[in-house]
């Protein structure tokens, strides 16, 4: 176990403590809630089992293992009946993008006569069959643009605990085998990354332009972490040491933040029943004390300082324009729109007129001390 699986494990550990505390109304309304915590215990220990193992196999066992647990979760405590198509989105997806991955691991097997990770880097004796059904399983998981279908309905769709343990941790094990999968295949990649880094990059820029057309909160949380993943798999195909530091940087301060901005979206939707940006405005005169926590997660999510995105993003800018100078063009529209629909977010849910009167409402304790550990590392 390196440095990269030690700060991914102690990232699942803090995020799925934070999913007991987020989902109270499930303990409240007793929805079957023996099964819910049994849910979110076995897929920590296979996030971590993920993490831990060096072995190629059990890895690949246990990164489509965690899919049943959140197949789960979206299908049993999901709120439209539409669920149950975002749940089929989800598990088609990743499995049928991962089933050249597992083809592949036995063929090397066959091949090699070992499982072991760190023998496969001495080997530099890959095909691109190999090094596209290796990395395809990955980029889905990420997600690629072009693949991301998957990812906007699953966190419409899913129970807060779902939403947040998603973009906490299940978007980052897709980047932590990317990392893992382009340490083997390093020599090859670099013939091939100019592909997918502009997919990644146009699609980003793509994907902060449709943020800007969104109306549910949930909807809109989702699609910039498209953007974010985007920046990251840019970072990462460029091979560089700036490249990978970035990356891991940014995955990890974007499951903390991503989560928090879900559990923001989810505080405002237990109390006025909707996610609409339409009907949730003016919070700050409904929820004076939230508007701080917007203000913070909102300016985490466009990497503004003191937060680890900033660091982290310009080191994956600096990786990206080494690499070539042409995809300025597109950065600076990712960077400028990524700030536009954060604001967007930002003003549409605190300003303006409330719609109904409500009464004037606080969040409990549990849901400052909640956002409060979503922002301190």
């Amino acid at each position: 176990v390196d440095y990269l699986s030690y700060g991914l494990i102690l990232l699942s550990i803090w995020v799925l403590g934070l999913m007991m505390m987020a989902s109270e109304k499930v303990y409240y309304y007793k929805k079957q809630e023996k099964l819910f915590m049994m849910m979110l215990l076995l897929l920590l220990v296979l996030l971590i089992l993920t993490f831990s193992t060096m072995n190629i196999f059990l890895f690949y066992l246990f990164f489509e293992g965690s899919l049943i647990p959140t197949f789960f979760l979206v299908l049993g405590w999901g709120y439209q009946p539409e669920r149950l198509q975002a749940g089929l989105y989800l598990l088609f997806y990743t499995l049928l993008a991962s089933l050249p991955l597992l083809i592949t691991i036995m063929y090397l097997y066959m091949k090699f006569f070992t499982l072991d990770y760190f023998f496969y880097i001495l080997v530099n004796d890959f095909n691109i069959y190999i090094y596209l059904s290796l990395i395809l399983a990955f980029l889905v998981k990420m997600p690629m643009f072009l693949v991301h279908l998957w990812l906007p309905k699953a966190h419409v769709e899913a129970p807060i605990a779902g939403s947040m343990i998603l973009a906490g941790v299940l978007l980052k094990l897709g980047g932590y085998g990317l990392m893992r999968v382009l340490m083997i295949v390093q020599e090859f990649s670099v013939n091939i990354s100019y592909i997918w880094v502009s997919i990644s990059l146009v699609g980003g820029s793509l994907v902060s332009l449709l943020c800007l057309c969104q109306t549910d909160m949930k909807s809109l949380i989702a699609y910039s972490s498209v953007v974010h993943m985007g920046i990251v798999i840019g970072g990462l195909m460029t091979v560089t040491y700036w490249g990978y530091s970035g990356a891991y940087g940014l995955m990890i301060a974007h499951g903390l933040c991503s989560s928090g901005l879900f559990c923001l979206a989810n505080i405002v939707y237990e109390r006025s029943g909707s996610r609409s940006l339409l009907i949730n405005r003016g919070m700050l005169t409904l929820m004076p004390s939230l508007a701080l926590w917007w203000f913070l997660l909102s300016s985490m999510n466009m990497a503004a300082p003191p937060s680890l995105n900033l660091l982290s993003e310009i080191s994956l800018l600096n990786s990206i324009i080494m690499w070539s100078w042409v995809s300025m063009i597109m950065l600076f529209f990712i960077s400028f729109l990524g700030a536009a629909y954060t604001l967007y977010l930002y003003a549409y849910s605190q300003h303006g007129k409330y719609m109904i009167s409500y009464g004037l409402t606080t969040g409990s304790i549990r849901e400052y001390s909640l956002l409060l550990l979503h922002w301190l590392p």
